[in-house]
């Protein structure tokens, strides 16, 4: 039996493939969990189809994983045997002539209503006041502000959270009214900020990092100033939502899904917020023109136009 080699297999997908450091965490967790069952079950020969099997029911009724986490790491081994396929013939991947059933139950996107986002916003405050009496000498802007900050930007652009907290000072143009990102599949595109107040919040901070750490610093700092984390912001999420009574509590992600949505809502063309996203398939965009149906719901009611005919 061939050990599974995840570090080369890693270098394949990092230099061949150009995915991103986040694609490749998951797939490092994936095959090491798979490198787990194998210690446990004392597979020592080359894995076979039943072997698959076994892994799969062993992640459905042995660890109670979600159909989702399923379903990628067994794709994710899959892709593993394909590899090893093309650069060792002799070695038969075990999902040759399998057949497996890696369909999980579609689920809507799940934006945070506009109810919710005008709290979330209502309390956070905006890095310049527009009161003239408040001191325009700012110094430092607080963790809190950041946060806020970086809300609104997520709302407006539709970045992942793992896009703007790679970012640096370099990728933001135009008076910072646009912001350069790298995607899914190492894709570029442009994202643009919207709204005078945020621009100019946003512009504010933007001219603050340029001045004093330059433009190869990273635009969004933890207070030890390295690379802000993903999980980083999304524990300062939970810790906003406790405070705001917010439940379940808010995820960055959410913040994408409302994005596409809002903009939808507004009559924007899907095209259109499929760019913006950074969607490869206008297929994986058209799933939010379905949670505006609730928009139409909310309108229906609204109208009540029953209630004209059969007072």
């Amino acid at each position: 039996m061939t050990k599974i080699n995840i570090k080369k297999f890693e270098e394949y997908c990092r230099e061949q493939l150009g995915l991103s450091n986040h694609s490749l965490r998951a797939y490092r967790q994936d095959l090491t969990a798979y490198v787990k069952f194998e210690a446990k079950v004392g597979l020592i020969d080359q894995p076979t189809g039943q072997d698959v099997i076994a892994f799969q029911k062993d992640l459905r009724e042995g660890q109670g994983a979600s159909p989702s986490t399923i379903r990628r790491r067994l794709v994710t081994l899959r892709s593993y045997f394909k590899w090893r396929e093309d650069i060792c013939p002799d070695e038969r991947s075990p999902f040759d002539g399998l057949r497996l059933d890696l369909k999980i139950p579609k689920r809507l996107p799940r934006p945070v209503d506009r109810p919710t986002l005008s709290t979330l916003f209502q309390s956070t405050e905006h890095i310049i006041e527009l009161d003239p009496k408040v001191s325009k000498d700012l110094g430092d802007v607080s963790p809190t502000k950041v946060t806020g900050l970086i809300a609104r930007l997520l709302v407006v652009t539709g970045l992942r959270i793992s896009e703007l907290t790679s970012l640096r000072v370099q990728d933001v143009t135009g008076a910072a009214t646009r912001i350069r990102v790298r995607g899914k599949g190492d894709r570029e595109r442009t994202v643009y900020v919207a709204n005078d107040r945020l621009q100019k919040d946003f512009r504010h901070y933007w001219q603050r990092k340029f001045d004093t750490l330059g433009s190869q610093a990273w635009l969004f700092a933890n207070t030890n100033g390295d690379r802000l984390t993903p999980q980083a912001y999304r524990k300062r999420l939970r810790t906003l939502s406790r405070s705001l009574r917010i439940e379940p509590h808010l995820t960055p992600h959410q913040f994408r899904h409302s994005a596409a949505t809002l903009l939808i809502e507004e009559g924007v063309d899907i095209r259109l917020v499929q760019r913006l996203l950074g969607h490869a398939s206008i297929a994986t965009t058209e799933i939010y023109t379905k949670v505006t149906d609730n928009s139409l719901s909310s309108a229906i009611v609204a109208a009540d136009t029953l209630a004209t005919v059969d007072a």
